[in-house]
């Protein structure tokens, strides 16, 4: 028996659509019906890879605002002269958080039913029309090391005697954020006592995800042997709650500041693109968070580590 059908594909023509899912007649000579989903203006839209849950494969999925109207419509073919009895046909649109070490649970934070036909039979092929309309999205679609939030279309034709027809098709939501009113630099002091100081500062502690980070390093006091100097992007993810908090921290880029040993006085400049990079706006609710630091680190020539650590804001200002 066939449940339920794998989370969209972009069809060949470049329309959204679910991977279609077939039910073993009762004589078992093939299948007996196909179900489709295929989201309006996909053709239009930003693409968006969706990775599956245990990440051997993934699909291109279009990027929805979360203030658009999701539409599309359902497919449901009989082949031949059969016919297909049910006891209702539904799509419901349909926002999940799911945490990779807790599989069978989810979160569901929307959840939207539309009824597309009440109990009878059908036959040959059959069309009905889906609209979403102002459903609140109230976060953006993710895909991280222990969790993701995902959106997804599900069109269910319900049997009495046999397994559901069951397809989805997945969207990708993004949600714009207004640049920040305050956004203040980032200035500190560091220093090992009568060995190492330095102050950095950064030009703000808030970015959009093309922005760029400029700043400057002063060298105050300099009597260990520093044989070079980076700035590495941190992103640290922290999943669950209670006993079952999941963290991860991910290294996404080292840049590398300086070569060589500084001297007393000496200015080094920071300039670093945020564009090339495989950025999320900072996430924060009550099921997981994300969380970017910039790591300035200084390694001198017996190869020892000095770091320290500071948190910045990601934020969208665009789609796409």
């Amino acid at each position: 028996k066939i449940d339920m059908a794998p989370s969209g594909r972009v069809r060949g023509d470049g329309r959204a659509a679910a991977r279609t899912v077939g039910a073993m007649s009762i004589f078992g000579f093939g299948p007996s019906a196909t179900i489709d989903i295929e989201l309006n203006g996909a053709e239009k839209r930003a693409m968006r890879r969706q990775e599956t849950l245990d990440g051997t494969e993934g699909v291109d999925v279009p990027v929805f605002q979360d203030t658009e109207d999701v539409s599309g419509k359902v497919t449901l073919v009989v082949p031949g002269s059969k016919k297909l009895e049910h006891i209702g046909i539904k799509v419901e649109l349909l926002g999940h958080i799911e945490l990779y070490y807790d599989r069978g649970n989810h979160h569901e934070f929307l959840h939207s039913v539309q009824e597309l036909a009440a109990a009878g039979e059908v036959s040959g092929s059959n069309e009905w029309e889906f609209d979403f309309k102002d459903e609140a999205k109230p976060f953006e679609t993710y895909n991280g090391i222990n969790v993701r939030c995902r959106y997804f279309v599900r069109a269910t034709v319900t049997r009495n005697y046999s397994s559901n027809l069951v397809a989805s098709s997945d969207l990708w939501v993004q949600k714009l954020q207004a640049q920040p009113e305050i956004n203040t630099t980032i200035k500190m002091e560091v220093g090992i006592e009568d060995c190492l100081h330095i102050e950095f500062e950064y030009n703000a502690s808030k970015y959009h995800l093309t922005d760029v980070v400029t700043g400057k390093i002063y060298f105050l006091l300099v009597r260990i042997k520093i044989k070079h100097m980076e700035l590495a992007i941190i992103r640290r993810e922290s999943a669950g709650s209670g006993s079952n908090v999941y963290n991860e921290s991910d290294t996404l880029t080292k840049y590398e500041v300086m070569d060589g040993c500084p001297v007393r006085g000496e200015s080094i400049p920071i300039r670093l693109y945020l564009s090339g990079f495989e950025l999320t706006p900072t996430y924060r609710n009550n099921k997981f968070s994300v969380r970017y630091y910039l790591n300035l680190v200084l390694v001198d020539e017996e190869d020892r580590r000095y770091f320290k650590q500071q948190e910045i804001t990601i934020y969208r200002k665009e789609i796409g």
